[in-house]
């Protein structure tokens, strides 16, 4: 199934005996927007700014749509041409608009084009485990801030694993879609924010790099890992992988211009 993105500033609907005016796409206030030779891969965002050095746009995009590496197609220089992008948030504006203005941001001044595919593809369902959720949800009210909240932490030494901190469902299933088996997508049900604290011995599978032990399309089915990370999603937060097939969104590049239009 194809969904055209339209990435447009405004738009003007007419109903019958009524006429309206679609709110406007959140765009950054000013945007500055200049090639470079230095692929620094350097970004900083904060409530008033972003601000990207040398950053290719691929990563770009993957903030836009909030999608992995893996899930855009488009032209090859959009992993090696770098840009130093800066740009001010509005008033009233935030940082969960980012995506939003980011898109607005390619396609004014790289011309952008696209459109969504929802295509088959081997991944894991992450659920509630039989035994019930272990993991607790955080209490917005708290004002006890210990480490890793408000956002999550990745680390740990050699061949372990670490992940910690207060994230919903959602994003603890997109840091494990990180880890090599392929896609993860939350069928949970659970909207929450949840404090997570996650420890494992990586395998062979997550040294390999991501999508290492995902089938090939068509292919026979892969075994299920049997790694320390899908035990202690069951003995740490009461979570399950399941293999199945998902349905995944990629993002197509019909048209996008290799030199930005200018400042």
């Amino acid at each position: 199934m194809k969904t055209l993105l339209l990435v447009l500033s405004a738009a003007t609907t007419s109903c019958i005996g009524n006429a309206q005016t679609a709110p406007l796409q959140p765009k950054f206030e000013v945007a500055s927007v200049k090639r470079t030779d230095s692929c620094a891969f350097d970004r900083t965002f904060d409530p008033q700014a972003v601000t990207l050095r040398g950053m290719p746009l691929k990563p770009v995009l993957m903030e836009a749509f909030k999608v992995k590496t893996d899930q855009i197609e488009g032209p090859s220089w959009l992993e090696t041409d770098c840009f130093d992008i800066s740009a001010r948030i509005p008033d009233g504006g935030s940082l969960n608009q980012l995506g939003a203005m980011l898109q607005a941001l390619l396609a004014d001044r790289f011309k952008l084009a696209a459109h969504t595919e929802d295509r088959p593809r081997s991944g894991f369902a992450l659920v509630v485990d039989k035994g019930g959720l272990k993991c607790k949800e955080d209490d917005p009210k708290t004002d006890f801030m210990g480490p890793g909240r408000g956002g999550q932490m990745m680390f740990g030494r050699v061949g372990h694993g670490r992940l910690k901190g207060v994230m919903t469902m959602a994003t603890l299933a997109s840091n494990l879609s990180s880890k090599g088996y392929g896609p993860v997508q939350d069928l949970t049900g659970l909207t929450g924010r949840y404090d997570i604290d996650l420890s494992w011995d990586a395998d062979d599978v997550e040294s390999r790099g991501p999508g290492a032990a995902v089938e090939a399309a068509g292919g026979p089915p892969a075994p299920e890992p049997q790694g320390s990370l899908f035990a202690a999603l069951r003995e740490s937060l009461g979570l399950k992988l399941e293999r199945r097939q998902l349905h995944i969104q990629f993002v197509v590049i019909d048209h996008i211009e290799r030199v930005p239009t200018g400042n």
